[in-house]
């Protein structure tokens, strides 16, 4: 026994070393580097205590990055859902050309981020974009909107196209998830007397509870530390006013060589990922369990 327990140790050692070496040890180096003063521009490294955070919370930029990550989060996230669920419930039963239209559906998540906010800079540009040229010939604009250098657009451009690129998610587990509900649950709640909404709340929710649970919470933190949309549409502008925290710990790094305030930042984005994972398993657990 001891033999075979040497045996299986040797050959989960090498993969536990891998690991930490490319997670635990930058990660411990980032924490490290969030208490220093540590500027590439100055070559100045060395260890002033919160004073990074306090920095960071005094800047205005900061407070804003704050603010728009969780409209940038939240706003998307229950968008693609409901889109998502509702695809995955219209392509849950069979019908012709369903094959084809699946397809359709789950292209944009085969597509790099990066490349997909160069495709909706090019839409929403300001003189040639197709999206002004559409709305003019609708009639809804009189004037075209210069959507990614105004302030009042320049975010929820990005989340528009964050939230194309995100459904397919949603419908992909989901349509998993329900595509393993059992029928004779549907034909006992049938039979029961059940309409479709009753069988909807009573059969199919229970059911994909647990799938809807993880799959919100991975995504939640995917969308978080999702910076490639926003950097390739705005680059954080104008004037800073589309930054959430990933882009804005982006910029403090390759435009001001600042590892220490970008660390600081990172540490504060983990904090939050860790109290938000935290508390939403424990509310879900606590609402019946999964």
């Amino acid at each position: 026994m001891r033999k075979e327990k040497n045996f299986v140790l040797n050959m989960i050692l090498p993969t536990l070393l891998l690991i930490s070496l490319v997670i635990f040890v930058p990660a411990i180096r980032s924490l490290l580097m969030a208490f220093q003063d540590y500027n590439m521009y100055f070559l100045t490294k060395k260890f002033i205590g919160f004073k990074n955070f306090c920095d960071a919370f005094k800047d205005p930029l900061f407070l804003l990055a704050i603010k728009n990550t969780f409209i940038w989060v939240f706003v998307s996230l229950i968008v693609q859902f409901s889109l998502g669920f509702s695809l995955a419930l219209l392509l849950r039963k069979p019908f012709k050309g369903r094959s084809i239209y699946t397809g359709l559906v789950f292209y944009p998540w085969a597509v790099s981020g990066f490349v997909i906010g160069l495709q909706y800079r090019w839409m929403f540009h300001g003189s040639a974009g197709v999206i002004n040229d559409l709305l003019l010939r609708a009639g809804l604009i009189s004037e075209r909107i210069a959507f990614l250098s105004d302030p009042k657009y320049a975010l929820y451009s990005a989340i528009i196209a964050n939230i194309w690129y995100g459904v397919p998610f949603f419908a992909i587990m989901l349509l998993a998830a329900l595509q393993s509900v059992p029928q004779e649950l549907y034909e006992a709640a049938k039979i029961d007397g059940a309409n479709s909404f009753r069988r909807f709340i009573s059969v199919t929710i229970p059911y994909v509870k647990p799938v809807i649970v993880n799959t919100t919470l991975i995504r939640f933190i995917w969308i978080f530390n999702f910076p490639d949309i926003i950097f390739s549409m705005t680059n954080g502008g104008p004037a800073g006013s589309s930054h959430i925290l990933s882009t804005l710990l982006i910029s403090k790094v390759y435009n001001e060589y600042n590892y220490g305030i970008a660390s600081a930042i990172g540490v504060t984005i983990m904090a939050i990922l860790v109290l938000y994972s935290y508390f939403y398993l424990k509310f879900s657990r606590s609402e019946g369990g999964f």
